[in-house]
């Protein structure tokens, strides 16, 4: 079963459970629990009626017990209302942090390797680059905007229903190169700095392993040897296609405004920008912040540069 069209409608699942069981908890405190007030006190009425006129015959009764049983079996809750009144609290604070403050993810492909593995579970901010409304992803409150250097979860312009994961490289207005395996900015040159070879736990490969000083921000990437600098056949059409200019061994593109361009660290081995085009502000999830498990290597938590 494939599970990504459940997870990528976890959000409204979440909404209309949260609406579902928020409506029977309203109703229950306005409307059901004040019907069940009512009949209990009839009930109640009643048998104090029958009890006084035992008492009145002589008949003695014990009507202690006998009247606390009627009175909480009139004012039990049903069991879905019960149900919808405890999970309500808990969905709406979920659906809270999880659309507005933080969100959990999972890394599930090595395109940001070394910075992200396969297996971390990493926690975004979903308030770093503004405050957007849950399900429609609209904006509403400006606060930052995503930053050269910053790893940022997004929709993916060909298909929205999956969260991508990349390192922001050009914000609006910046010209981007890539060279020879090796970035310029605004015509300004990208310092690498060489670290030793990188072997992938994955695949018994060696990487060439660099600082890359991106505008001040330093973070590990890697080349493999052999390949090209780009893969012309996998360059697809994409919005303001016009902006960017390939080559064999090189393109230059022109980031539109409201747009973003994205590369994974893992150079020769990403799927991004370079292939499929520009990120839309529309498609900011948040700013990857932290990696806070790896059940295969505890040791990989820790903050993400």
């Amino acid at each position: 079963m494939d599970m990504q069209p459940i997870l990528s409608n976890f959000a409204l699942i979440l909404f209309v459970l949260m609406v579902v069981t928020g409506v029977i908890w309203c109703l229950d405190v306005f409307v059901f629990a004040k019907q069940r007030r009512r009949a209990a006190d009839a009930a109640l009425a009643e048998y104090d009626k029958r009890t006084g006129k035992l008492t009145a015959d002589g008949i003695k009764v014990d009507s202690g017990n006998q009247r606390a049983a009627i009175e909480q079996a009139h004012l039990r809750q049903p069991t879905w209302i019960e149900y919808s009144g405890s999970f309500f609290p808990v969905i709406a604070l979920v659906f809270v942090l999880r659309s507005f403050l933080w969100e959990p993810f999972k890394i599930p492909s090595s395109s940001m390797v070394p910075t992200l593995l396969v297996g971390d579970f990493i926690l975004v901010n979903k308030y770093a680059y503004g405050i957007r409304l849950p399900i429609i992803n609209k904006k509403v409150i400006e606060i930052a905007d995503p930053q050269r250097g910053d790893v940022m979860v997004f929709k993916y312009p060909k298909d929205m229903s999956q969260d991508y994961i990349k390192r922001v490289i050009g914000v609006p207005g910046d010209t981007i190169t890539y060279e020879n395996k090796r970035l310029s900015v605004n015509g300004k040159p990208v310092a690498y700095t060489p670290m030793d070879d990188y072997l992938d736990d994955q695949h018994p490969v060696y990487h060439k392993q660099f600082t890359e000083g991106l505008t001040g921000v330093s973070h590990r990437i890697l080349n493999t040897e052999g390949k090209r600098t780009l893969d012309l056949g996998a360059v697809e059409n994409f919005p303001n296609r016009e902006a960017c200019d390939y080559s064999y061994d090189k393109f230059t593109c022109i980031v539109p405004p409201g747009n973003y361009f994205m590369m994974g660290d893992n150079r020769d081995n990403s799927a991004d920008s370079r292939y499929w085009g520009f990120v839309p502000d529309k498609n900011i999830v948040g700013k990857a912040i932290v990696v806070w498990m790896n059940f295969g290597n505890p040791k990989r938590i820790g903050g993400i540069q």
